[in-house]
């Protein structure tokens, strides 16, 4: 346990050296997206077992098997075998079931971020290896809340079921998260409430991490994997990222990407998917959305802080967007 923490500090100040100075784009999608807190779940299962974990809509969510073996019966897909240490991610709220056998009947469960009790060590579950009562399986789950309305194409461009096997190739800092998460399920004390929210934040960016470092795109492919992979596009969102409201040109872009305009503008767009400064415009009214419903600024301090100097250019950009006003979208929402 003591090794996990100093792993865990070491990498993190690693990280927060490495990215001096700049805005991560992951980092900044899920700060952008993420509303209300994660919830999570220390979970014992004893043979016969069948558990259904309902989709959440909005949502995403992980399973990781810390003791025993059990099947993982996707809503559509192909059925699958977890052993300890395995980690499954839902990024769009899958439902899907765990079982000892697929001849167990199945019964309702959840892991739902909406609900009040947010951490839990359920069946009460006890540590492992305490014997005689030792449970066949043992889980960790979590569930995230996401704003559709916010969701970045980094996350909707993701398979329905993300597996991160065990054993090599399995990120060290993932294994440290999933064993500090647990060691706080397992026996909360003083600080819980604060910890396992950052301990769950900290899960979703390691295995997101690890997800884009195992699927690196191969050339001639498009979308976010590729764009994160090249180093050219990626020093334009992390400009766009860093300072949203400042005037950019594609000329500008370009420069911090250097290539020409013209060379620029036709990878961004071939990578991400649209234009450089129709990103930034959208990113800009995400931006917005979340400060709207998050904060209780004016209008005019929200339109300024997204790069807008006109009031009324910044509503009418976010009316196209969200299809209302930015007011009413704050009374809607």
């Amino acid at each position: 346990m003591l090794e996990s923490l100093v792993f865990l500090r070491d990498r993190l100040a690693d990280s927060r050296q490495r990215y001096a100075g700049t805005m991560d784009v992951l980092s900044d999608a899920i700060r952008v997206m993420r509303t209300g807190l994660p919830r999570s779940a220390r979970s014992a299962w004893r043979s016969p077992f069948g558990q259904r974990f309902a989709p959440g809509p909005g949502g995403a969510g992980f399973q990781v098997v810390l003791q025993g073996s059990c099947l993982l019966i996707p809503g559509d897909g192909e059925v699958r075998r977890l052993n300890p240490g395995d980690v499954v991610f839902f990024p769009h709220g899958g439902g899907h079931a765990l079982a000892d056998s697929l001849d167990t009947p199945l019964r309702g469960h959840s892991c739902d971020p909406e609900q009040d009790n947010r951490f839990e060590n359920r069946h009460g579950a006890p540590p492992i290896g305490n014997e005689p009562d030792e449970p066949t399986v043992v889980t960790l789950c979590g569930a995230y809340q996401l704003d559709p309305a916010r969701a970045h194409p980094l996350l909707t461009d993701l398979p329905d079921l993300v597996y991160l096997p065990s054993g090599v190739g399995q990120p060290a800092t993932l294994r440290a998260a999933v064993d500090l998460l647990t060691a706080e399920l397992t026996a909360p004390r003083l600080g819980a409430d604060a910890i396992v929210p950052a301990l769950l934040d900290t899960m979703l960016l390691y295995i997101l991490r690890a997800w884009f470092d195992r699927h690196p795109a191969p050339d001639g492919v498009t979308g976010w994997a590729a764009a994160l992979s090249d180093p050219a596009v990626t020093a334009a969102l992390e400009a766009i990222h860093s300072e949203p409201a400042r005037p950019w040109t594609v000329e500008a872009l370009g420069a911090v990407a250097s290539l020409s305009r013209a060379a620029f503008a036709r990878r961004f767009t071939n990578l991400v998917g649209r234009p450089p400064l129709t990103y930034l415009t959208w990113w800009r009214m995400t931006i917005a959305a979340r400060l709207l419903v998050d904060t209780d600024r004016p209008l005019s301090a929200v339109s300024t802080q997204v790069g807008y100097r006109s009031e009324f250019a910044f509503a009418s950009a976010f009316r196209r967007q969200f299809g209302m006003p930015p007011g009413q979208y704050r009374r809607h929402r």
